[in-house]
């Protein structure tokens, strides 16, 4: 009996320990129900032990604060653009289109020319003479814009090519200018010294911006005339004759003389430059009337007046004994001076 009842308990205890067994879960079982407990109870991501081939999924709230994220940068990046082409657009509109740029435009527009251009400028001025040369672009640029600056550099390059004409001839006669006609510090201060000082009071009193650009585009007017002139009738001119009272003939490349080549030349030359000025704008409102043809013969006129008075000048004074101080240079200074002084008078009557 006793060992009959042993069996039967031993039975029932096997029985018990094996339902047990089956109604547990496999340890893979167990470990996937914690991991996913922890991920609902967390913001960290999906169970790392998903099964093979299942996509992960992000929590709600993550993939709403990363399309939040990504709209942020999208606008960022879109607004800084929209800047930097804004900041373009209003630096391209202060160089072509500003009257009056100002200091800051002009230096980094002319220091970039400079940059550039300087083996060209370097062919018809000295190093020092570039450096000064500078100077007198970025005045000019900050006060009359783009196309008064064009203006100064249509000089400079129509200058430089009236000087090379029959170079050779006139290095064998003696009549050219020094250095291959390089130009000096002096040189470039005698042609742009009154466009400077123009610049300087248009800068200073805007209020009488318009008439002073008559003035500075009489004063290079008038330059451009005298070098023509004189370039052109020492090259070309038949019979060079003295200025002055009884208008002798005189050997070519005498101080003063005149010639009827060069002075024809000299005339068509300002006339041409005053053109240009008209028709870049620069003229438009430089008299009452508001007539850019009307500008442009006055600075025409002014720039005769100028270059007829430097002849007799030259004529008259220049190398003579106690007046050595009036160099050439100097007597190019007067000359472009009185050019932007007649055309301001005229400009305020007309």
């Amino acid at each position: 009996i006793r060992i009959t009842r042993m069996i039967k308990m031993m039975t029932s205890t096997n029985l018990t320990t094996r339902g047990r067994a089956s109604s547990l879960p496999s340890s893979c079982t167990l470990s996937r129900r914690r991991l996913r407990r922890r991920a609902s109870s967390s913001t960290s991501g999906p169970s790392p032990c998903r099964p093979f081939g299942e996509k992960q999924k992000f929590p709600i709230s993550n993939r709403k604060t990363s399309s939040t994220t990504t709209k942020r940068r999208t606008t960022s990046v879109t607004t800084s653009a929209l800047t930097s082409s804004s900041s373009v657009t209003l630096f391209l509109d202060a160089i072509f289109h500003t009257q009056s740029p100002g200091l800051e435009v002009a230096s980094l527009v002319n220091s970039t020319v400079f940059l550039f251009g300087l083996p060209v400028l370097l062919k018809g001025l000295t190093g020092l003479a570039t450096a000064n040369a500078w100077f007198l672009g970025t005045a000019i640029f900050a006060a009359f814009g783009f196309r008064g600056y064009l203006l100064v550099c249509l000089y400079f390059i129509l200058g430089s090519a009236v000087t090379k004409i029959k170079l050779e001839q006139k290095e064998r006669e003696g009549t050219a200018e020094a250095n291959s006609g390089r130009r000096n510090v002096g040189s470039v201060w005698g042609s742009g010294s009154a466009g400077v000082l123009c610049a300087a009071l248009a800068l200073a009193y805007p209020q009488y911006d318009s008439i002073l650009r008559l003035g500075f585009v009489a004063s290079f007017c008038s330059k451009l005339s005298d070098t023509t002139a004189s370039e052109v009738g020492k090259a070309y001119g038949k019979t060079t004759y003295n200025s002055l009272p009884p208008f002798n003939s005189v050997p070519r490349g005498t101080e003063g003389a005149v010639s009827l080549e060069g002075t024809l030349a000299g005339v068509a030359a300002s006339f041409v430059f005053a053109g240009v000025a008209a028709l870049l704008g620069e003229l438009n409102t430089a008299t009452s009337s508001s007539s850019p043809l009307l500008a442009a013969a006055v600075c025409a006129f002014a720039a005769f007046v100028a270059t007829t008075f430097e002849s007799a000048l030259g004529s008259l004074m220049q190398g003579r004994k106690g007046w050595e101080w009036l160099t050439n240079d100097v007597v190019n200074a007067i000359q472009i001076a009185i050019a932007a002084i007649v055309a301001i008078v005229l400009g305020a009557a007309l």
